[in-house]
């Protein structure tokens, strides 16, 4: 059976990326338009059996697109960012004749059902990852980076009940411990601060790591360069689950999703590794890393486990630092201006025993202002492009921590002041205020004009 071909219409290319790898993935050949007018040529030229379409587009309106694919008997399918309610979804499906109506953010997978529903795709077999972080070398990455790294607040909140730890190289004693035939570490069901828990799974943390990146089918790969952003908001708006693998040189990182919230993430750079991470935020010294890496790589045991045999860390410390672990991970790829990406629909996040809880509207917030280089912030934020709200925001404003300074500036976002007219009103450093900025049209809570 030939696969069904599908149009998917939208103007954030980022989400249409994400729509369409998905698609293919299910059993569908995907024709993708980021116009109305370049929809309507294809729907002309390759006769799709659906079509998927955003209604606000540069163009055209998606109802105007809808009126056209009628008369061209291909049926469609309405999602809006914009266009909400019970109001818009009667027009949508009373009065336009859409199969189905989704708001975003939606979930992927409803979408995708009504898609089946209208036409069922062709079977495929399951996509193989693009490349996998836990087999092949450890690599470094350049000190420039990580210094940017370092910049994050990792303590953002100390651990209830505990102090902090002057650990020494092991002693004989607990050399022994570790080593006891049959030993294991004591496991309770502990919640650390914004971090959930589960079981936790057994094996070696250093794993082997990289295996090549290649193109397989139901996958989508891309230019990593400024779309950071715009990709974690695709995965938020489609509530998708997945992972974006992100790779630089031999730097292999991979955010891992669930219903469009990233909660976990894995990386191939020596420096990411548990035992480093907690050297560089000095919970542990170099020789207790060194050692407790051997004996984890000899037990085939995850390096924390190691750590608790020896006493110098409790399981809620492991908890907390393994969640700042892959908070740092998070961050650190939004120092990265070029690379390259993948998208694909695995599960394998729910195996983790450690999953985060944080909004990717405040991760790409952060990210963007802690890790933008200032050269890289004024040629995202021309002195002279004027601020103004989006048609068709990522998220609701409400999702997004402001301080105080910077929810005073965001009214005067109307587009009637340059760049550098608010960077004098807002009264505080240039870097802070393009930070804002270019943070705020990361989210498409502001365009430029």
């Amino acid at each position: 059976m030939s696969a069904p071909r599908i149009l998917v219409v939208d103007d954030n290319p980022e989400l249409l990326t994400l729509l369409s790898s998905a698609f293919e993935e299910a059993g569908y050949s995907v024709l993708t338009a980021p116009r109305g007018r370049t929809a309507l040529d294809l729907a002309r030229k390759e006769k799709p059996v659906l079509a998927v379409i955003d209604i606000l587009l540069p163009d055209l309106m998606g109802y105007d697109v809808a009126e056209a694919l009628k008369r061209l008997r291909v049926p469609f399918i309405f999602m809006s960012g914009v266009h909400k309610g019970g109001k818009a979804s009667t027009m949508a499906l009373d009065r336009y004749g859409a199969l189905a109506f989704f708001e975003k953010p939606f979930d992927r997978r409803k979408l995708l059902d009504a898609v089946r529903k209208a036409a069922p795709g062709a079977a495929r077999a399951p996509a193989e990852l693009a490349f996998d972080v836990e087999s092949g070398p450890q690599v470094a990455e350049a000190a420039e980076a990580m210094q940017l790294t370092a910049r994050i607040d990792l303590k953002s909140g100390p651990l209830q009940g505990t102090s902090p730890l002057q650990l020494k190289p092991m002693n004989r004693e607990q050399v022994a411990r570790m080593r006891e035939k049959g030993a294991s570490p004591a496991s309770r069901p502990i919640r650390a601060d914004r971090v959930n828990t589960g079981p936790i799974a057994r094996g070696s943390e250093t794993h082997p790591l990289l295996q090549p990146m290649v193109e397989k089918e139901g996958i989508r790969r891309g230019d990593l360069k400024d779309n950071l952003p715009h990709l974690l908001a695709a995965f938020y708006n489609a509530k998708e689950t997945g992972e974006l693998g992100l790779m630089k040189g031999q730097v292999k990182k991979i955010i891992f999703f669930e219903s469009g919230s990233p909660v976990f993430a894995l990386s191939n750079l020596v420096a990411d590794r548990l035992g480093q991470f907690l050297v560089r935020a000095g919970k542990i010294d170099e020789q207790t890393m060194r050692q407790a890496a051997d004996e984890a790589s000899r037990k085939k045991q995850r390096t924390g486990d190691v750590l608790i045999h020896m006493g110098a860390l409790s399981e809620e410390e492991r908890l907390y630092y393994i969640g700042q672990q892959i908070k740092s991970i998070l961050y650190s790829v939004f120092a990265w201006e070029e690379g390259v990406f993948t998208l694909s629909f695995q599960a394998r996040a729910r195996k983790e025993a450690i999953k985060l809880d944080i909004h990717p509207a405040n991760l790409i917030m952060r990210g963007v202002k802690k890790l933008y280089k200032h050269e890289r912030l004024k040629r995202l934020m021309p002195q002279s492009a004027r601020p103004t709200p989006s048609r068709d925001p990522s998220f609701n404003l409400s999702d997004v921590e402001l301080q105080a300074w910077e929810a005073h500036l965001l009214p005067r976002c109307d587009g009637s002041r340059s760049v550098a007219e608010l960077v004098k009103l807002a009264g505080k450093p240039e870097s802070d205020v393009l930070g804002t900025l270019v943070a705020l049209t990361s989210l498409r809570v502001l365009d430029l004009r």
